[in-house]
């Protein structure tokens, strides 16, 4: 399901979400894929949450082929400094072609975008947030979001 539409289902979820995936300015996460052998691939990058869609353009990469050929990811928010809150989505990629939705989140991103990155949208199948109550404390609050069978 789009973005859109988690925030529809889940507000508060999908609020604490974009929350740790923007808190500080730009959006950023760790995003694992899955590498032609089925082993796990995990690379920092710089999601956007705009015009209705979790997005990212990755530049040419083990991260962009791998998703080019197994669309499953999963994306985890980089932690914050005060606190060690948590916010992981899992789902399948897409990638968008040329057009005006790739103009506009290119205008909203804080790099430049060349012709051989691609855009992916993101859809969001589960999402995990973590809140604790201070830096160290255990256990946190466990907050886990499934989409239907049937959505």
């Amino acid at each position: 399901m789009r973005w859109s539409e988690f925030e529809r289902v889940a507000p508060e979820v999908a609020e604490a979400g974009k929350g740790l995936f923007t808190q500080f300015g730009v959006g950023l996460a760790f995003l694992a894929t899955v590498r032609s052998d089925g082993g796990p691939r995990l690379h920092p990058m710089c999601p956007l949450i705009a015009e209705g869609g979790l997005f990212a353009f990755l530049i040419p990469s083990p991260k962009q082929r791998d998703l080019m050929r197994d669309r499953r990811f999963a994306m985890h928010a980089f932690p914050p400094e005060e606190v060690d809150d948590e916010f992981c989505v899992t789902g399948t990629a897409r990638v968008i072609g040329p057009g005006p939705l790739r103009a506009a989140l290119a205008a909203v991103h804080n790099a430049k975008v060349e012709d051989d990155h691609s855009l992916f949208e993101f859809d969001v199948r589960t999402a995990l947030l973590a809140r604790y109550r201070s830096r160290g404390d255990w256990p946190p609050t466990y907050t886990v979001w499934r989409q239907a069978e049937s959505a």
